[in-house]
């Protein structure tokens, strides 16, 4: 499961990252998304460590902390439902019947 950080300064890097959630474990992945305009941070970040109990760590003993001058979110993220069929019929394909009595009226 991935982690998701709030309230980040903008001075904070990936490394800085790393090198604070390695206190409570292996860092699989961490990362800093950043504006597509100015490649500035946005503010907030993902972190994915080792194991889950790791993670329980992490929230547990973060959320609600200050870093860098700034009180900062951490909890862990949802995985994301997959979307549901639908029901209508756009994309499907039509019945191979109207097709002939349409090619054999024309």
């Amino acid at each position: 499961m991935t982690i998701y950080i709030g309230n980040v300064s903008y001075d904070v890097t990936r490394e800085d990252m790393e090198q604070v959630f390695t206190e409570y474990g292996t860092v699989k992945r961490a990362t800093l998304p950043a504006d597509c305009e100015t490649g500035r941070p946005r503010g907030f970040g993902f972190v994915e460590m080792g194991r889950d109990e790791e993670e329980n760590a992490v929230v547990e003993a973060l959320d609600g902390g200050e870093w860098m001058g700034r009180g900062f979110k951490v909890g862990k993220v949802n995985p994301r439902e997959k979307p549901k069929s639908s029901s209508s019929s756009f994309g499907q394909r039509r019945d191979s019947s109207a097709d002939r009595s349409f090619s054999q009226r024309y």
